[in-house]
């Protein structure tokens, strides 16, 4: 059994000493009451040795620090579901008929509720969100799994499609890559159940990022491509452009130049014109001309191109101030690319940059990337 409180201290380069005093923070940021600094770390150092299990107050206070769940934490997995009595056909057709009854308005607030979890996720990162995504997907699931026709199971289903990929990027964020590939294939499923080919090949798309982040860039080729098939004629446009994009971008990691420009320029092709970034049709796809200049920025600053530091800058200049967790890739894609033209003074500082941001926002991907970063200048 993995003791999870070390491991995601570790992945966040914490020492002990250092989560101490993040308890201390946040107890004192929502007027919480912790035990004395002496206390907390014993506690910290039984919690992680396993002499000391993790109450229920500080173990929500760990979540929300390290954006990770109960069963992370303990290494404990997490139990599937009260079970039902044998004889309990009552409860169960009371679900059920709970489920019927489900209305299109409810699902329209599930959705409203992943939008709020996207915009804070932006804007705040993903670390602090654990509890409140694990909850949200719960009620998915449970709606799901007691809705029996069709026509009120698609409606959940493509919200739940939603809910788990932004779930999964937010795992993928803190550094709960098994969570993240767990929380894509739910969402994969749940697309298929939709018949929401778009949601489908985004969810497939994204889950490319997981193998590319573990080293294995060229199946992660092979399944970003294979998104775009799943997707077929029923992609949007601005959808097609996004996949194109993040072809060229793992195509930039697996060391295929060519293959990353054929893709850029399919993806300026592909883009419609105007300065409108949602598409209607997709909610969770942000792009327009600019946040394809800081993309094709980012892809020839891993090839090595010369042109990635005009791209990166322009979009620096133009980026969505919302984009706050964004803005640290950017800073990695400036170093990068300075680092190419062997400009260090500039690489260090926007080095500096993303980690202040990485820091600000828990992002355990964004920091792996600095440090990486950091080891080569």
């Amino acid at each position: 059994m993995t003791n999870g409180l070390r491991a995601a201290r570790n992945a966040r380069e914490w020492s002990q000493e250092r989560l101490v005093r993040e308890i201390e923070r946040h107890a004192r940021q929502h007027l919480l009451d912790v035990a004395s600094t002496a206390s907390l770390r014993v506690y910290v150092s039984e919690w992680e040795n396993g002499r000391r299990q993790i109450s229920a107050r500080y173990a929500k206070i760990l979540r929300a620090l390290l954006g990770v769940t109960d069963a992370e934490l303990t290494g404990v997995p997490a139990e599937s579901g009260q079970p039902v009595a044998a004889d309990g056909y009552d409860e169960l057709m009371g679900r059920i008929d709970a489920a019927r009854s489900l209305s299109l308005t409810m699902v329209d607030t599930f959705m409203d509720q992943t939008e709020l979890l996207r915009t804070m996720d932006r804007q705040m990162g993903a670390a602090g969100l654990v509890d409140e995504m694990t909850a949200h997907l719960t009620r998915l699931e449970e709606a799901l799994t007691f809705a029996v026709l069709p026509e009120t199971r698609r409606p959940v289903a493509r919200a739940l499609a939603g809910a788990a990929t932004l779930a999964a990027w937010q795992a993928l964020d803190v550094g709960a890559v098994e969570r993240a590939w767990r929380h894509y294939e739910l969402g994969k499923r749940a697309a298929k159940e939709a018949e929401e080919p778009m949601y489908l090949a985004h969810a497939t798309a994204e889950q490319a990022y997981v193998l590319c982040d573990a080293g294995r860039a060229s199946m992660a080729v092979q399944l970003i491509r294979d998104a775009q098939r799943l997707g077929g004629s029923a992609m949007s446009p601005r959808l097609t452009a996004w996949l194109h994009a993040a072809e060229a971008e793992i195509c930039a990691r697996a060391g295929l130049p060519e293959d990353c420009q054929r893709a850029l320029d399919r993806a300026a092709r592909s883009l419609p014109p105007g300065d409108a970034a949602r598409d209607p049709d997709m909610l969770s796809i942000f792009l327009n001309e600019g946040h394809l200049t800081r993309w094709r920025g980012s892809a020839l600053a891993l090839i090595g191109d010369d042109e990635a530091v005009g791209s990166l800058y322009t979009a620096l200049d133009t980026a969505d101030p919302t984009f706050i967790r964004a803005s640290a890739g950017l800073r990695c894609d400036l170093a990068q690319a300075h680092m190419a033209r062997g400009e260090h003074d500039q690489a260090h500082e926007h080095l500096r940059q993303a980690r202040l941001i990485a820091s600000r926002t828990g992002s355990v991907r964004h920091r792996r990337r600095v440090e990486q970063l950091t080891q080569r200048l």
